[in-house]
């Protein structure tokens, strides 16, 4: 198992050229939130205005979207009537990737709408970023595994990952989850492990226990999805986010003990992450734990 450094993934890092314009860095859709946990929602949306993307649509409920209005104005909103996920957003073929999960909640009127996007995404080859509730209507529906689309990362926590074992019927192995899902696994927790369809795994370093808050993840996968839209394959995405995110959970933990900093902070302070990988001197090898 490789461990990422700051060098390695410096040389991952994509360039901004100087004649572009917002439509030349992608446009994430972030489908998240319900009228029960709308905070999700906002979280994932301002750690994506964050990623370097061009444009991020938060499609959600109206409670979700007056938060975001407020705490994330330069995200395009899309409203789904009711309570929680149950239409699909006009247009979806202007997307480069999308994000479906957080506080998404379990109705059965999800499961439905869940399964068209992923029928859709499929079809048009655009990958996915899977977290939270969207997970867990895996684990209780294996079937839709095969609708995943390739180049997908999954992001699961312990007990995420132990139902998406059991859903698949696999016992304990997460390079076959990343065979049946054809995705990047991102297995959160301690030093959070990265699985890659292709066979490669990688350990992250950075972060610690300030960042075992509620939030914490619907942040990385607003991070992670943002890099996809932006032009990073799955696994580059998943690589480079898990690092930064943890990062920013360092910094804020040098700052303020690792007690005292919200999940909202650590969006907030993803930039610094970016400026210390920035910073970094490059380098093409990774190390080995």
């Amino acid at each position: 198992m490789k461990e990422l450094t700051a060098g390695f993934l410096k040389t991952l890092l994509l360039g901004r050229d100087n004649d572009t314009h917002k439509g030349s860095y992608g446009h994430l859709l972030i489908i998240a939130g319900c009228q029960s946990m709308p905070g999700a929602a906002v979280l994932a949306t301002a750690a994506a205005l964050q990623s370097g993307c061009g444009l991020v649509t938060l499609h959600s409920t109206a409670r979700a979207l007056d938060s975001a209005a407020v705490n994330c104005p330069s995200a395009l909103l899309s409203c789904n009537p009711g309570n929680c996920f149950t239409t699909l957003p006009a247009d979806l073929s202007k997307y480069n990737a999308i994000c479906i999960g957080p506080g998404l909640g379990k109705a059965d009127e999800t499961l439905n709408a869940f399964s068209r996007i992923l029928t859709y995404s499929k079809s048009a080859g655009i990958p996915l970023l899977i977290d939270a509730d969207a997970l867990n209507l895996l684990a209780e529906n294996p079937d839709e595994m095969d609708m995943i689309s390739e180049g997908s990362v999954l992001t699961p926590h312990p007990g995420e990952l132990r139902r998406l074992f059991i859903g698949a019927g696999i016992t304990d192995d997460i390079e076959k989850l990343c065979e049946a899902t054809h995705s990047t696994v991102v297995a959160k927790g301690y030093r959070t492990r990265i699985f890659t369809p292709q066979g490669d795994s990688y350990i992250n370093p950075t972060g610690g226990p300030g960042l075992a808050k509620a939030g914490s993840g619907d942040v990385l996968a607003g991070l992670t999805a943002g890099l996809m839209a932006r032009g990073y394959n799955g696994t580059h995405a998943a690589l480079l986010g898990t690092w930064i995110h943890g990062t920013a959970g360092d910094v804020l933990t040098e700052q303020r003990t690792a007690e005292s900093f919200s999940s909202l902070d650590l969006a907030g302070s993803l930039h610094q992450a970016f400026k210390i990988l920035y910073s970094s001197s490059a380098c093409s090898q990774v190390t080995h734990s």
